[in-house]
């Protein structure tokens, strides 16, 4: 099969860009893949990329961000999609020029206003597949019912997690949309797994309110007080960090938590812990839950919606708590320093279960459910064609309407500049 994929910029950083990477690579093993970045701004992706996945681009910000057409704004791109300000009048031409020549047999669009321009744009020769990275819930209303208007034109919708495919079939109606759920992929490590022996605590991603950083430090305040050879090392930037340097300062922790900064690679920094530890309020998935599993370590975490209870077994290769109780996570954390028997065995099992999140295996579960759809259009089975002329001229109305454009129109023209750091992310 000839597979694309179609994303926001294929040279930042994000977790979209590196399970697209690796679910790419993995498939290129018996198929013929293709990475559609809309955007560049950087000779070289961020990520390594296997050779024989091709990667192209549809708008160099380099030399193209003073387009008058990417000064103008995007008519396609629903305006409640949080990523709508990066897009333009020439990102909606390149788009749709790029769908209409488009020769692959499969179309996988990877978040939500590309997803509009995929079922909108995409032509009935080529399975459109629509995937969701983060989760309905999380969208605005106005986009929700935008996207409640198009999907139904989607062969397919994938989400990270069978909790949040629930939600779709629940909240969403789509009649005649296959909705699965595909995870997030994580190869394995090119280091050794953990040996239990470092006395360490381990945490690593963004550092966002919603990861909920204090509340593990408030935690581990608890276990500095009974365990004061532990420590505690977060690994990540973000807009909480200034907050959080003073909290580790207030509590007087500068002994035993340590703010890392980024890392890159982060395994080696995951085999230097004995147990990982996730504090989220909220987590469409749990990437790095999953990164700590594969090198050797259990994870305490929250059971916070959507991920972490689909990836965590509680007791045999980790613990889940109630979400925001920080004696709770003391409690767990505690329970596995003190036993240096049970964090060695759970961290085994970590290591052997999370073998189902490697590419391979995902990539199986991807062919399979692509070779279906393929199957079924060329049988004559499939979603209502795409709109065109005047009708598609209708729907983006009905969109724009919908996703709270009418908010945008009385502004005047914007400039964009270049992406920069986090924007150029998934």
């Amino acid at each position: 099969m000839r597979i694309a994929f179609l994303m926001h910029n294929g040279y930042g950083i994000g977790g979209t860009i590196r399970t697209t990477f690796n679910l790419a690579q993995a498939l290129a093993e018996r198929h013929d893949i293709e990475i559609v970045s809309v955007l560049r701004h950087r000779e070289l992706p961020t990520f390594d990329l296997d050779p024989r996945v091709r990667l192209r681009h549809l708008v160099d910000l380099r030399t193209e961000s003073d387009d008058p057409r990417h000064q103008l704004p995007a008519k396609v791109f629903p305006a409640a999609e949080s990523r709508y300000r990066q897009y333009s009048e020439l990102t909606d031409e390149r788009v749709a020029g790029y769908l209409r020549t488009a020769d692959a047999d499969v179309i996988v669009g990877t978040r939500p206003g590309l997803n509009v321009h995929l079922a909108l744009q995409g032509t009935y020769r080529a399975v459109r597949v629509g995937q969701e990275h983060l989760t309905l819930d999380t969208h605005p209303k106005a986009l929700r019912r935008g996207l409640r208007r198009v999907y139904p034109r989607l062969d397919a919708l994938t989400t990270v997690t069978e909790a949040d495919a629930e939600c779709y079939r629940r909240g969403m109606r789509l009649p005649g949309v296959r909705i699965e759920a595909l995870p997030n992929s994580v190869p394995e490590p090119a280091v050794a797994p953990a040996d239990g022996h470092g006395r360490l605590v381990v945490a690593a991603g963004r550092l966002a309110k919603v990861k909920r950083y204090d509340l593990l430090i408030r935690a581990f305040g608890k276990v500095a007080a009974e365990r004061p050879d532990w420590g505690l090392r977060i690994y990540g930037g973000g807009e909480e960090e200034p907050r959080l340097r003073r909290l580790v300062d207030e509590l007087g922790l500068y002994n035993n938590v340590f703010l890392m900064g980024r890392a890159s690679p982060i395994e080696p920094e995951w085999t230097k812990g004995s147990i990982a530890a996730v504090t989220s309020s909220f987590e469409g998935f749990g990437m790095t839950i999953v990164e700590a599993m594969r090198c050797g370590l259990p994870v305490v975490s929250t059971a916070c919606p959507l991920g972490p209870p689909e990836i965590i077994k509680d007791g045999v290769d980790g613990r889940l708590v109630p979400p925001g109780d920080p004696d709770a996570v003391a409690s767990a954390l505690l329970e596995l320093i003190g036993d240096d028997g049970l964090r060695r065995r759970m961290g085994s099992a970590a290591q052997v279960n999370s073998q189902r999140f490697d590419p391979a295996p995902v990539a199986e579960r991807c062919e399979r459910l692509f070779t279906e759809l393929v199957a079924a259009r060329k049988a004559g089975h499939g979603p209502r064609r795409p709109m065109r002329g005047t009708l598609l001229t209708g729907a983006y109305t009905a969109i724009d309407a919908a996703a709270g454009v009418a908010a945008h129109a009385g502004r005047a023209v914007r400039r964009r500049g270049t992406v920069r750091g986090k924007e150029a992310g998934a």
